[in-house]
């Protein structure tokens, strides 16, 4: 079957989001309004009856004095992508993002290849003959998802080499950590974790730390707490305009696209995190913490407080983002891994990023500039 494409208005979008179970949250018309600097625009796929079965938000990066663009498409398009006829769904695709004077062209399939449950990344974490995820077997493995990646290289798309590309553009983590919600109560999630978070939530509930929902103008008292953690972490913090820009984007297109959460200990705010919701998919997006009173574990409230709230809108999926793949133990970014494992949940490897070089003298060009900077 062909495809036509063509650009689709917001609200032919955002209808089409509202069928899918689960469509991340950078791949909403809104998420064009958060990243200033880029481009945007909505991609409709229609089959040969004329109906929207597909869609994409571009972004569009321009680069300076020639009037060419990257197009990237993070965590999408939202496609059938293990139709038999992929091919048909991504040139023409590349047929229009080549009209539109890109250059290259960066997607990122929301196809998930293998899962690892908790206490396989405990047992792994121990084992010191496994350095990465891929080293140990996988409680899950989708095996379409290879055919997937063939044709992907039968068609010339490359696999995108690391997640930043000399800071152009921001590339999505491969691996994230997740836990399961549908059919499951919350005593049962509970019950997953282990005993150092379900001590943690008993300290901050004894203790009297109190986790209440903020608003925009709670976004300063957040990023001064984010800021602190990039200090302590080591990671260059994104400016308060930016969370000020996703808050109001996010949340005019859906009041509850952003939440905000804080959590209180007298009157102090300790804790903070920002929780994004795209129909049953929910994510614990930024968070930032001060190291004042960290044994009152403010943190664990804070996650605790918006795995109810989730739970209790219909959340089918609770994602806590990025994680390292390795097992390392002298590598610093362990212990997040380990601070999520401990929800009882699964490491989650998708697909990655991959890039379509469209005039490959200027995607070559500027992979050796940006590598080089």
């Amino acid at each position: 079957m062909k495809y036509r494409i063509r650009v689709i208005t917001r609200k032919e979008h955002l209808a089409f989001v509202k069928t899918r179970p689960s469509v991340s949250h950078l791949q909403t018309p809104a998420w064009g309004d958060v990243k200033q600097g880029w481009g945007a625009e909505s991609l409709g796929w229609f089959d040969a009856e004329g109906h929207l079965c597909g869609a994409g938000l571009v972004l569009y990066r321009p680069v300076p004095k020639i009037k060419r663009y990257l197009a990237y498409l993070p965590e999408g398009p939202v496609i059938d992508w293990y139709a038999a006829d992929l091919e048909q769904w991504l040139e023409p695709m590349l047929h229009h993002l080549r009209s539109r004077h890109a250059f290259s062209v960066r997607m990122g399939p929301p196809v998930v290849a293998r899962c690892w449950d908790a206490d396989v990344v405990k047992a792994a974490i121990a084992e010191p003959r496994a350095r990465r995820l891929y080293d140990i077997e996988a409680s899950f493995v989708d095996e379409r998802v290879s055919g997937v990646a063939g044709r992907l290289r039968v068609m010339g798309w490359q696999r995108s080499q690391g997640g930043e590309w000399g800071g152009f553009a921001p590339g999505q983590p491969r691996y994230v950590f997740q836990v399961h919600f549908a059919g499951r109560t919350m005593e049962t999630i509970q019950r997953s974790f282990n005993q150092q978070w379900r001590r943690n939530i008993k300290k901050a509930e004894k203790a009297d730390v109190k986790v209440t929902t903020g608003g925009y103008e709670d976004l300063t008292t957040f990023h001064a707490l984010y800021r602190e953690t990039a200090e302590r972490d080591g990671f260059v913090p994104r400016p308060l305009t930016y969370f000020q820009r996703m808050w109001t984007a996010l949340t005019a297109e859906h009041p509850d696209r952003m939440r905000l959460y804080l959590a209180h200990h007298a009157d102090e705010v300790l804790s903070a995190a920002t929780m994004l919701t795209v129909g049953t998919h929910v994510w614990y997006s930024y968070g930032g913490s001060t190291s004042r009173r960290r044994e009152l574990q403010p943190s664990n409230a804070v996650q605790w407080r918006m795995m109810n709230d989730a739970h209790a809108s219909g959340a089918h999926i609770y994602d806590l983002r990025g994680i390292t793949d390795t097992l390392d133990e002298d590598n610093p970014l362990l212990g997040l891994l380990r601070f999520k494992a401990g929800t009882g949940g699964q490491a989650v490897e998708y697909l990655g990023e991959w890039d379509f070089p469209l005039n490959r003298f200027l995607h070559k060009a500027l992979s050796l500039y940006l590598t080089r900077r």
